[in-house]
């Protein structure tokens, strides 16, 4: 429950620290003095947003913090835990043995907002989802989202308590939705990737059937260049076999045999010249061994002509192929294994089309299994909603008056996140009418007291352990007020209730009080808040039951209304 509340520069308030109780807790005052600023404070530490016209004139920034006991708020402990916000590395403000929890919101002039969770920086987000399970805000205004059918599936999911299943169907179907999309996507774009890949096939098929080993065209390409010059080389062995034959009449055996045979005969040779004649001697011999290597070329090699021909076949369709890829021939082993891949991956595509299909198939079934389960919590949960409502009515003077929250079906292409159906309350105020939607009431007053009827009932079944009610009682009066009081004070007794109120009879129901005041000095004016003792409770009660002076008669009529709800101060 929210224990203490911290608030400097906010609006009207320059400094104020309010320390709050168990129980229902009324919030009174004269108009303007402030009392739905402490809620609008409250509501900026949770996280909601704050302008800059909520500074305090002449300062530069406003600043508010708010304490809670979570002894009892087991979901806050496991938001904390779950979101690393349990401020063990905290120096400020930590979660501490108490299980006591510190939110501070600071807003500068410039429009700066910073967030704190235990003393660790948080967003607006964090504090929002924080806030919600801390705190239920009911405004007066509240009547106006009444009117909307989004709001009546909340309350309705929330006194059905199937929050859960509500989030698991949404999950569900923003899973479908998704799945479907890229099914839609891929099966749209399915003409293309046939073409794709029969194109991707007839190359691959080319390449396969070219079957271009490691290595080859590098053989063919010498091969041809040989077989292509056939008659040159021919003509030219045969001229080396003439050079290096002793039957021709010029050759190089006898050039060297008749050099050999001048340095033998040479007396007194130089040591150089020696070497000269081995030299000659060696060149002798490799001349002969050159002449036989020629002469067995001569003898094994031939023109060829079909070989040829099938060489320059192979090569040109090497070539033509590699042209039709736009990359060099030696490029050609590349360009299949990239054919390969792209293929593969278009087979991996279309298998991964299949396995699409079958999980927006597994994912239609769970939303409809979630969503019936849902429909039927909502059918069952609409019957005791109705019933506990009306029973509400009969106590706010609307004696005869029927609720029913109206499930209406969803054709199935038109199913959402929220269901498998629509969500209206509908209404019948006066016997022999028929039930007409909120927004169709025209009394003020009737919207205002069926408004009041369903936060009740809504709060009864909330885990939230503190609840604020922000002037919910406008447009009532009399009896009927003091009913509302009454009920007030009933979820007071289970938890912590937090009442702005200009009703005395709900005031007086309160097992707190507390008293909003305005007071000006010089060119300032400051608000004001204050616990009342039993006395001056007596006497606040007297000044909201009207006139201008408080006279005995009125004491005592405020005596006697707060005589059944003593408060506990």
């Amino acid at each position: 429950m929210l224990t203490t509340l911290t608030v400097k520069n906010f609006t009207l308030v320059e400094h104020l620290e309010i320390d709050f109780n168990s129980g229902m807790t009324a919030l009174t005052g004269e108009t303007g003095a402030g009392k739905s600023l402490m809620v609008d404070a409250l509501a900026m530490a949770l996280g909601d947003r704050a302008d800059t016209d909520r500074i305090r004139s002449n300062t530069e920034r406003a600043e508010v913090s708010a304490i809670f006991d979570l002894s009892k708020a087991p979901l806050a402990i496991q938001w904390l835990n779950s979101n690393d916000f349990n401020g063990q590395d905290s120096d400020d403000g930590g979660l501490d043995s108490n299980n006591e929890c510190l939110l501070r919101r600071l807003l500068t002039k410039e429009g700066r907002s910073r967030g704190y969770i235990n003393g660790l920086p948080a967003t607006m987000q964090q504090l929002r989802e924080l806030g919600e399970v801390l705190i239920d805000i009911h405004s007066q205004h509240e009547h106006q989202s009444l009117l909307r059918r989004e709001t009546h599936r909340k309350i309705l999911d929330n006194f059905a308590e199937c929050t859960d299943l509500t989030n698991n169907t949404r999950n569900i179907y923003h899973q479908w939705t998704k799945a479907s999309q890229k099914l839609q996507q891929l099966e749209s774009d399915s003409d293309e990737l046939i073409a794709r890949r029969d194109l991707l096939s007839f190359q691959l098929a080319e390449l396969d059937q070219l079957d271009l080993e490691d290595g080859e065209l590098k053989t063919l390409e010498q091969q041809q260049h040989i077989l292509a010059n056939a008659e040159s080389i021919l003509e030219d062995s045969q001229t080396l076999i003439q050079l290096c034959s002793e039957d021709e009449p010029l050759n190089l055996q006898s050039a060297l045999s008749k050099a050999l045979q001048l340095l033998q005969n040479m007396p007194n040779k130089p040591a150089l010249l020696e070497e000269a004649e081995k030299l000659l001697t060696s060149a002798q011999i490799e001349v002969e061994e050159a002449g036989r290597e020629i002469q067995q070329h001569l003898d094994s090699f031939s023109a060829e002509p079909e070989r040829l021909q099938q060489l320059e076949e192979r090569l040109s369709a090497i070539y033509q192929l590699a042209r039709k890829h736009r990359v060099s021939p030696e490029e050609l082993h590349n360009k299949h294994r990239e054919l390969k891949q792209a293929l593969s991956d278009i087979s991996g595509g279309e298998k991964d089309t299949v396995a699409l299909q079958q999980q927006v198939e597994e994912l239609a079934n769970d939303y409809t299994k979630s969503a019936g389960q849902l429909t039927k919590k909502r059918t069952t949960a609409a019957k005791n909603l109705s019933a506990s409502i009306e029973q509400q009515f009969n106590s706010l003077s609307m004696p005869g008056a029927k609720f029913s929250p109206n499930l209406t079906p969803l054709a199935d292409n038109s199913f959402g996140p929220h269901g498998r159906e629509s969500i209206e309350f509908l209404i019948r105020t006066n016997p022999g009418d028929p039930p007409k939607p909120l927004a169709r009431i025209a009394s003020g007053g009737e919207l205002s007291r069926i408004s009041l009827a369903i936060q009740v009932i809504a709060a009864k079944n909330s885990s939230i352990p503190t609840l604020v009610f922000d002037e919910v009682d406008v447009g009532i009066g009399g009896a009927t007020a003091e009913v509302v009081g009454q009920l007030l004070r009933q979820l007071g007794d289970r938890g912590q209730v937090l009442c702005v109120t200009h009703q005395p009879q709900v005031a007086a129901c309160a097992h707190n009080h507390l008293l909003v005041s305005k007071n000006s000095h010089q060119s300032t004016t400051h608000s004001q808040i204050k616990t009342l003792s039993n006395t001056e409770r007596t006497h606040e009660i007297a000044r909201m039951l009207g006139g201008v002076k408080i006279t005995e008669t009125t004491l005592n009529h405020a005596k006697e209304m707060l005589k059944p709800a003593s408060p506990v101060l």
